[in-house]
C-alpha cells in the first residue's frame, strides 16, 4: 500500500476540490493514458487495486506510470463513540484527483490492449474517467 514516509503535520483538515487540475493534466510518458473527468479521492487501495488490474491485463508487456500518491491523511472516530472528545485517529492515506489530471500512463503495448486495461482501472475508481491518447491530444 502507498503511504508517504514522512509527513509534516499527522492530521490534516478535509479541504475543498473544486477547479481543474493544472498540473499534471497532459500525457507525459506514456501513449495511452486515464484521464478524471470529476473530482474525488482515490484511496491507496484504489491505486493499488486499479495498477493491479492494468498489469494482469498487459501481462507486464508494455510499460506503466502511476502519476498520482496518496500524501492526504483521513481520519476516523472508532464506532460508537459519543461526540467530541476531539478528531479521530489517522486510518488511511487519500490522493486529492481534480477533473483533467491523468491517473496512469501506458506504453510499450498496442493500442487497444492498453485501452481494454485503462477500462478495467476505471471500473475500480470512484469517479468519472476517460481514455486519451497521445494522438487525440496533440
Amino acid at each position: 500500500m502507498l503511504s508517504p514516509k514522512k509527513v509534516k503535520f499527522r492530521k490534516c483538515f478535509k479541504g475543498r476540490m473544486n477547479g481543474k487540475a493544472i498540473r499534471g493534466s497532459s500525457i507525459s510518458f506514456g501513449d495511452v493514458a486515464l484521464k478524471a473527468v470529476e473530482c474525488g479521492k482515490m484511496s491507496a487501495r484504489q491505486i493499488e487495486a486499479a495498477r493491479i488490474a492494468i498489469n494482469r491485463k498487459i501481462k507486464r508487456g508494455g510499460q506503466m506510470w502511476i502519476r498520482v500518491f496518496p500524501a492526504v491523511p483521513v481520519t476516523k472516530k472508532p464506532a460508537e463513540t459519543r461526540m467530541g472528545k476531539g478528531k479521530g485517529s489517522p486510518e488511511g492515506w487519500v490522493a486529492k484527483i481534480k477533473p483533467g489530471k491523468v491517473l496512469y500512463e501506458i506504453s510499450g503495448v498496442e493500442e487497444e490492449l492498453a485501452i481494454r486495461a485503462l477500462q478495467l482501472a476505471a471500473a475500480k475508481l470512484p469517479f468519472a474517467t476517460k481514455i486519451i491518447t497521445r494522438s487525440t491530444t496533440i
